[in-house]
């Protein structure tokens, strides 16, 4: 069998919020493929390996080979997919959504999550509790803010979108680290309602191959 015509291998760690991202992306386009754990703990990090290295050298997760080409930065593997699997979409056609689906993406991905990732909070020692709250609870009062003007069921109107596949991770980021979502009813509520939906089930952190038992739904 050809690379492109492979079943694609996702590089993936049970509790990464950009992980999760990716899979549900591929749940809802039905796209089938092989997991491979990397877990971010264990043996000092194995995304630090030099077989790791070479498949995304930020030595993060999550990577995703697919069609003969390995891809990095969730977002830009999300892209891909909705480019080259168009249905479900997870972009609406109109651009004036479109663009907001995309800020609240980029505000998650770049504005809350890498703030709170584990090389930063690492660096952060005891602090690191504090830290992480306070980077979420920032970042969730802008995103609450624009979810006013925005939402409908979802995100953005009615339909799931990549602002959604961002937003359900985050918030689970929220309560491992114990921030008190009550300031946050829309985001709660849009939360709720998008973990109805099976895709956001079957690649929920609770229910993958690398989940420690304690931890499986």
């Amino acid at each position: 069998m050809s690379a492109a015509a492979a079943k694609p291998i996702l590089y993936s760690y049970f509790r990464s919020s950009c992980s999760w991202r990716v899979r549900i992306a591929l749940a809802l386009k039905g796209i089938s493929y092989d997991l491979v754990p990397v877990n971010l703990i264990k043996d000092g990090g194995q995304q630090f390996s030099a077989e790791f290295k070479a498949l995304n050298p930020m030595q993060q997760v999550p990577a995703l080979k697919i069609h003969g080409i390995t891809l990095s930065q969730s977002l830009a593997i999300i892209n891909y997919l909705e480019e080259t699997y168009p249905n479900p979409r997870l972009l609406p056609q109109d651009p004036k959504k479109r663009a907001q689906v995309r800020m609240i993406a980029d505000h998650i991905a770049s504005g809350i999550q890498p703030l709170q990732n584990l090389s930063v909070l690492k660096q952060m020692g005891e602090k690191k509790m504090e830290w992480a709250q306070n980077c979420i609870t920032s970042g969730f009062q802008a995103v609450e803010q624009i979810l006013q003007h925005t939402a409908g069921r979802y995100c953005v109107g009615d339909e799931v979108s990549m602002a959604d596949l961002c937003l359900v991770p985050q918030v689970a980021n929220a309560e491992r680290f114990k921030v008190d979502m009550s300031p946050y009813p829309t985001i709660t509520r849009i939360n709720k309602a998008l973990l109805e939906l099976e895709a956001f089930k079957v690649s929920h952190p609770s229910r993958q191959p690398d989940t420690p038992a304690e931890l499986r739904a």
